[in-house]
């Protein structure tokens, strides 16, 4: 079973991916800010994880640069998500090691087909 974490200060967020990708029998770890994240990925790294850009008290793109070679070493993979198409933060996250991007807001079809495209999931689910 594939692992993913949700690295997001808002617990509806979450709660709604959460809720998502266990349909799509994926484990979800959750962190509220990069310091959980850096320990839950310290003792086990994920498969995948999702990062959105603006953490409090927290730089999302130098957790990206820490994380993406750990990531690499493992076979997985860095979602940046963010609210709103901000081109100059995505390009900062590609350049730190972000794999691909999640826009806000977004529903159980975009959810799938990134974790398609990442091999996160082996195949698309039947529509329910």
């Amino acid at each position: 079973m594939k692992i993913f974490m949700v690295v997001d200060d808002s617990p509806v967020i979450r709660k709604v991916l959460k809720r998502i990708l266990e349909d799509m029998d994926i484990v979800v770890v959750e962190a509220s800010d990069i310091t959980q994240a850096r320990q839950m990925c310290a003792q086990s790294m994920p498969d995948g994880i999702l990062v959105d850009w603006d953490l409090p008290g927290d730089d999302s793109i130098e957790f990206i640069s820490w994380l993406s070679p750990k990531m690499k070493d493992h076979g997985g993979k860095i979602l940046y998500c963010t609210s709103e198409l901000l081109v100059v933060e995505m390009t900062k996250a590609k350049r730190a090691g972000a794999d691909g991007f999640l826009l806000k807001p977004f529903d159980r079809q975009i959810i799938e087909r990134k974790m398609l495209e990442f091999g996160i999931l082996e195949t698309a689910l039947n529509a329910a």
